[in-house]
């Protein structure tokens, strides 16, 4: 007989939580680190015991005492998510076993990358410490974490493909994390041993802001963001107007010009970029803003055919009513079209906004040496140099943060336009 306090879920699962929850913390007493070389055989419980005891240990190594910190959060959390599927046999107790989940899931994964720096920088072992020396104690913590994560989901009656996509996204929000935290981070120097900053301090996008001196990167993003929004009007309005034209007009030619679009699309941009150079150059405009307008606008009707595609779902029959009233193709294409076609010129805005914002290939050709006519991409890139990079490289994540704010915006703020139904505005 069903649980009626778990009718909203799916029970079949429900049992599997507690379960988990009391092996994974009961993995806290296998061995979690296992040197069979050195006799070396060690449980987590008892590192713990050992660090109550010398509060002076992870002093000079806070990144080792982070992830001791860490694996008993996860453990501790893991047993009280159990003890609430058992006692309090509600909705909430299976949403609560997914935050914890999640949470140790990305725990073990910053273990994972972190403990053979970690322990190595300590200096508490004689060996050097390998993947290969993690115990069955720190594998069950692994495997655990993850299988507690897709139990929980698929109890809350969660879709197995959102599973996997938010087991893939707490793997994809770790390099995340990390360039964020080196962006705070107050030590210099391009490599530390440690995964989370021993001080944090705002100093690195401070200098980055204000002192132009060395890299303007306030300039650098000026005109990135110029060339980027020229490029994108332009592009987004080449793409349309040939699609459109391609998707409703019929005209002598029209296949044969759409299959040598097709073609040339099919071959990279910077196959051309030689050739692109010495025309610009003949024509005197090499390492100028106009120059990278003209190569990242220049080939966009190549990209005709997903807005084609779009445009050929659209009724022709509202085409043909506009016609009978007299209206133009200009008409129909900026009344009709257009306001129809939301989801499409988001896709291309969006697109077109982000090629020339990261492009690095063509910007570093066209503009060589022309230092304040730099862009992002090329500005960034400097501050890798060798002479640069242990000076500059946490205010070069600094900048990468800032890089990503104005894509972020996009797509957060134009993301409700991905659904919106063709067939649903004709009906309006």
């Amino acid at each position: 007989m069903k649980d009626r306090k778990l009718i909203a879920l799916n029970q079949k699962y429900y049992k599997f939580i507690p379960v988990i929850g009391l092996l994974l913390a009961a993995s806290l007493f296998l061995p979690f680190i296992n040197i069979k070389e050195e006799g070396l055989s060690v449980s987590f419980f008892a590192i713990l015991i050992k660090a109550m005891q010398n509060t002076g240990l992870f002093q000079d190594n806070v990144m080792l005492g982070i992830l001791v910190l860490l694996v008993l959060a996860a453990s501790v959390l893991a047993f009280v998510s159990s003890l609430l599927a058992i006692f309090l046999r509600k909705k909430g107790a299976v949403i609560f076993s997914v935050l914890v989940y999640i949470f140790c899931s990305l725990s073990v994964m910053v273990v994972l990358f972190t403990i053979t720096r970690s322990v190595n920088a300590s200096g508490l072992i004689n060996v050097k410490f390998l993947i290969k020396y993690l115990g069955t104690g720190y594998w069950a913590l692994f495997f655990l974490s993850f299988a507690g994560l897709t139990v929980s989901l698929l109890t809350a009656k969660i879709s197995p493909g959102y599973i996997v996509l938010v087991l893939m996204s707490v793997i994809w929000l770790i390099p995340i994390l990390w360039v964020i935290l080196i962006s705070f981070r107050e030590e210099g120097g391009s490599y530390t041993s440690y995964f989370f900053p021993k001080k944090l301090t705002f100093n690195n996008y401070i200098v980055l802001l204000t002192d132009s001196s060395r890299f303007p990167y306030l300039r650098w993003y000026g005109n990135t963001l110029f060339v980027a929004v020229c490029s994108c009007a332009l592009t987004t309005l080449i793409v349309l107007s040939t699609a459109y034209t391609l998707s409703r007009l019929r005209f002598k030619g029209r296949k044969t010009f759409m299959n040598i679009l097709l073609i040339l699309g099919m071959f990279p941009g910077f196959m051309s970029m030689i050739a692109v150079y010495y025309i610009l150059k003949g024509l005197g405009i090499t390492q100028s803003l106009i120059a990278l307008i003209l190569v990242y606008s220049g080939g966009a009707a190549l990209s005709y055919y997903i807005a084609k595609g779009f445009f050929d779902t659209i009724p022709k029959a509202l085409d043909e009513a506009a016609y009978i009233d007299g209206a133009t193709n200009w008409y129909i294409f900026t009344r009709i079209i257009i306001p129809l076609s939301k989801p499409i010129i988001i896709y291309t805005l969006l697109i077109s906004f982000m090629s020339p914002w990261a492009d690095y290939i063509f910007a570093s050709v066209i503009m060589g040496d022309n230092y304040e006519n730099y862009t992002l991409a090329l500005g960034l890139h400097l501050m890798l140099t060798k002479q640069n990079i242990d000076t500059w490289y946490t205010r070069f994540a600094a900048g990468a943060v800032l890089v990503s704010i104005p894509t972020a915006i996009l797509f957060i703020s134009l993301q409700k336009y991905y659904t919106a139904s063709v067939a649903g505005s004709v009906k309006g």
